[in-house]
Protein backbone atom coordinates (compact mmCIF):
# COMPACT_ATOMS: atom_id res chain seq x y z
CA UNK A 1 0.00 0.00 0.00
CA UNK A 2 1.46 3.34 -1.22
CA UNK A 3 0.73 6.09 1.16
CA UNK A 4 0.11 9.97 0.17
CA UNK A 5 3.14 12.19 0.71
CA UNK A 6 3.00 14.09 4.16
CA UNK A 7 4.80 15.10 6.93
CA UNK A 8 4.73 12.87 9.82
CA UNK A 9 5.75 12.79 13.07
CA UNK A 10 4.75 9.06 14.20
CA UNK A 11 6.54 6.27 14.00
CA UNK A 12 3.54 4.04 12.09
CA UNK A 13 -0.40 4.56 12.11
CA UNK A 14 -2.91 0.98 12.50
CA UNK A 15 -6.31 0.85 11.72
CA UNK A 16 -8.70 -1.79 11.35
CA UNK A 17 -10.39 -1.11 8.25
CA UNK A 18 -11.27 0.85 5.54
CA UNK A 19 -13.73 3.66 6.34
CA UNK A 20 -16.56 2.01 4.77
CA UNK A 21 -19.68 0.17 5.39
CA UNK A 22 -20.30 -1.01 8.70
CA UNK A 23 -16.91 0.96 9.96
CA UNK A 24 -18.21 3.95 8.69
CA UNK A 25 -21.90 3.87 9.64
CA UNK A 26 -20.91 2.84 13.58
CA UNK A 27 -18.15 6.03 13.66
CA UNK A 28 -21.54 8.44 12.31
CA UNK A 29 -23.76 6.78 14.98
CA UNK A 30 -21.29 7.82 17.75
CA UNK A 31 -20.24 11.13 16.17
CA UNK A 32 -23.23 12.38 15.15
CA UNK A 33 -26.37 10.53 16.23
CA UNK A 34 -24.57 10.61 20.03
CA UNK A 35 -25.49 6.88 20.30
CA UNK A 36 -22.88 6.04 22.66
CA UNK A 37 -23.27 2.47 22.81
CA UNK A 38 -20.98 2.36 19.86
CA UNK A 39 -17.77 3.62 21.24
CA UNK A 40 -17.47 0.39 22.96
CA UNK A 41 -17.30 -1.12 19.34
CA UNK A 42 -15.54 0.78 18.16
CA UNK A 43 -12.87 0.75 20.97
CA UNK A 44 -12.91 -3.17 20.56
CA UNK A 45 -12.15 -2.76 16.42
CA UNK A 46 -9.39 -0.10 17.66
CA UNK A 47 -7.87 -2.57 19.57
CA UNK A 48 -7.75 -5.41 17.35
CA UNK A 49 -6.46 -3.12 14.52
CA UNK A 50 -3.25 -2.26 17.22
CA UNK A 51 -1.89 -5.90 16.77
CA UNK A 52 0.00 -4.47 13.56
CA UNK A 53 2.30 -2.40 15.96
CA UNK A 54 2.15 -4.27 19.14
CA UNK A 55 5.62 -5.34 18.80
CA UNK A 56 7.13 -2.47 17.60
CA UNK A 57 6.39 -0.55 20.73
CA UNK A 58 9.24 -0.33 22.85
CA UNK A 59 8.81 2.17 25.66
CA UNK A 60 8.51 0.80 28.97
CA UNK A 61 5.34 3.36 30.09
CA UNK A 62 2.76 3.97 27.36
CA UNK A 63 -0.04 6.20 26.84
CA UNK A 64 -3.02 6.57 25.20
CA UNK A 65 -4.16 9.54 24.43
CA UNK A 66 -7.24 10.84 22.71
CA UNK A 67 -7.29 13.32 19.86
CA UNK A 68 -8.73 16.30 21.75
CA UNK A 69 -11.53 18.42 20.85
CA UNK A 70 -11.83 22.22 21.70
CA UNK A 71 -14.08 22.73 24.97
CA UNK A 72 -16.74 24.30 22.60
CA UNK A 73 -16.94 21.42 20.55
CA UNK A 74 -16.99 18.91 23.31
CA UNK A 75 -19.14 21.27 24.95
CA UNK A 76 -21.93 20.90 21.60
CA UNK A 77 -21.74 17.63 21.20
CA UNK A 78 -21.61 16.10 25.31
CA UNK A 79 -18.20 13.97 25.16
CA UNK A 80 -15.31 13.36 23.19
CA UNK A 81 -15.44 10.10 20.27
CA UNK A 82 -12.37 10.12 20.71
CA UNK A 83 -11.93 9.38 24.82
CA UNK A 84 -14.81 7.18 24.58
CA UNK A 85 -13.25 5.04 22.41
CA UNK A 86 -9.62 4.99 23.99
CA UNK A 87 -11.82 4.18 27.15
CA UNK A 88 -12.93 0.78 25.95
CA UNK A 89 -9.99 0.09 23.78
CA UNK A 90 -7.85 0.36 27.12
CA UNK A 91 -8.70 -2.91 28.65
CA UNK A 92 -7.74 -5.11 25.45
CA UNK A 93 -4.47 -3.57 24.72
CA UNK A 94 -1.97 -4.92 27.77
CA UNK A 95 -2.14 -8.37 26.37
CA UNK A 96 -1.29 -7.37 22.78
CA UNK A 97 1.47 -4.95 24.34
CA UNK A 98 2.54 -6.65 27.00
CA UNK A 99 2.85 -4.23 29.74
CA UNK A 100 -0.07 -2.21 31.18
CA UNK A 101 -1.34 1.05 29.28
CA UNK A 102 -3.04 4.06 31.38
CA UNK A 103 -5.49 6.53 29.27
CA UNK A 104 -4.34 10.28 29.60
CA UNK A 105 -6.66 12.61 28.33
CA UNK A 106 -5.16 16.06 30.17
CA UNK A 107 -1.70 16.18 28.73
CA UNK A 108 -3.05 17.47 25.49
CA UNK A 109 -5.00 19.99 24.88
CA UNK A 110 -6.54 22.19 21.62
CA UNK A 111 -5.78 25.51 21.79
CA UNK A 112 -8.48 26.62 19.24
CA UNK A 113 -11.33 25.70 17.39
CA UNK A 114 -11.23 24.80 13.78
CA UNK A 115 -13.57 24.19 10.96
CA UNK A 116 -14.86 21.33 9.11
CA UNK A 117 -11.64 19.87 7.24
CA UNK A 118 -14.04 18.33 4.05
CA UNK A 119 -13.22 19.40 1.12
CA UNK A 120 -10.19 20.56 1.62
CA UNK A 121 -6.71 19.66 0.29
CA UNK A 122 -3.64 18.21 2.36
CA UNK A 123 -1.84 21.46 2.33
CA UNK A 124 -4.57 23.48 3.74
CA UNK A 125 -5.54 20.86 6.39
CA UNK A 126 -1.75 21.15 7.79
CA UNK A 127 -2.38 24.83 7.32
CA UNK A 128 -5.35 24.91 9.51
CA UNK A 129 -4.06 22.53 11.88
CA UNK A 130 -0.47 23.96 12.73
CA UNK A 131 -0.45 25.71 16.42
CA UNK A 132 -3.83 23.88 17.00
CA UNK A 133 -2.51 21.62 20.07
CA UNK A 134 -0.40 21.92 23.12
CA UNK A 135 0.98 19.87 25.32
CA UNK A 136 -0.12 21.19 29.10
CA UNK A 137 1.61 18.94 30.96
CA UNK A 138 4.47 17.46 29.51
CA UNK A 139 5.82 15.88 32.47
CA UNK A 140 3.00 13.13 31.71
CA UNK A 141 4.22 12.45 28.36
CA UNK A 142 8.01 12.77 28.80
CA UNK A 143 9.87 9.61 28.30
CA UNK A 144 6.94 7.40 27.03
CA UNK A 145 5.45 5.78 24.51
CA UNK A 146 2.31 7.55 22.92
CA UNK A 147 -0.83 5.85 21.31
CA UNK A 148 -2.44 8.83 19.73
CA UNK A 149 -6.25 7.52 19.40
CA UNK A 150 -8.63 8.84 16.93
CA UNK A 151 -11.37 7.59 14.75
CA UNK A 152 -10.56 7.78 11.81
CA UNK A 153 -7.34 8.89 10.10
CA UNK A 154 -8.23 10.62 6.86
CA UNK A 155 -5.02 12.81 5.89
CA UNK A 156 -3.02 12.48 8.58
CA UNK A 157 -2.18 16.46 9.28
CA UNK A 158 -4.48 16.29 12.61
CA UNK A 159 -2.58 13.27 13.92
CA UNK A 160 0.74 14.57 12.45
CA UNK A 161 0.26 18.19 14.17
CA UNK A 162 -0.66 16.09 17.30
CA UNK A 163 2.13 13.49 17.40
CA UNK A 164 4.65 16.70 16.85
CA UNK A 165 3.57 19.03 19.97
CA UNK A 166 3.97 15.19 21.81
CA UNK A 167 7.36 14.84 20.31
CA UNK A 168 8.46 18.75 21.25
CA UNK A 169 7.17 17.82 25.09
CA UNK A 170 9.55 14.86 25.30
CA UNK A 171 7.30 11.85 24.13
CA UNK A 172 9.46 8.72 23.27
CA UNK A 173 7.36 7.90 20.17
CA UNK A 174 3.85 8.49 18.72
CA UNK A 175 1.87 6.15 16.84
CA UNK A 176 -1.27 6.47 15.87
CA UNK A 177 -4.55 4.06 16.33
CA UNK A 178 -7.61 4.78 14.82
CA UNK A 179 -10.43 2.09 14.06
CA UNK A 180 -10.79 3.39 10.60
CA UNK A 181 -9.08 4.86 7.79
CA UNK A 182 -9.96 6.73 4.89
CA UNK A 183 -8.48 5.30 1.48
CA UNK A 184 -8.72 6.12 -2.29
CA UNK A 185 -7.15 5.21 -5.58
CA UNK A 186 -4.86 7.11 -7.43
CA UNK A 187 -5.01 5.43 -11.11
CA UNK A 188 -2.54 7.31 -13.65
CA UNK A 189 -1.40 6.11 -17.02
CA UNK A 190 2.18 5.40 -17.71
CA UNK A 191 3.51 4.52 -21.41
CA UNK A 192 5.67 1.55 -22.50
CA UNK A 193 8.21 0.18 -23.92
CA UNK A 194 6.62 -1.10 -26.76
CA UNK A 195 4.30 1.88 -27.26
CA UNK A 196 1.29 0.94 -25.06
CA UNK A 197 -0.21 2.60 -22.56
CA UNK A 198 -0.48 0.68 -18.76
CA UNK A 199 -2.71 1.86 -16.41
CA UNK A 200 -1.18 1.70 -12.90
CA UNK A 201 -3.55 1.85 -10.03
CA UNK A 202 -2.25 2.58 -5.79
CA UNK A 203 -4.30 2.39 -2.43
CA UNK A 204 -3.32 6.00 -1.11
CA UNK A 205 -4.21 7.02 2.13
Amino acid sequence: MTCARNERYWKRAASFGAYDGVLRGLVHLLKYDGVRPAARKLGEILAAGAAAIAGQVSAAEILLVPVPLHRHRQGERGFNQAEMIAAHARPRLPPLLGRDVRVETGALIRRRPTDSQVGLTLQQRQEQMRGCFEVAAPARVKGRGVLLVDDVLTTGATASECARVLLRAGAAGVWVLTAARTMRIDVRLEPSEDGSVSVVGAVKV
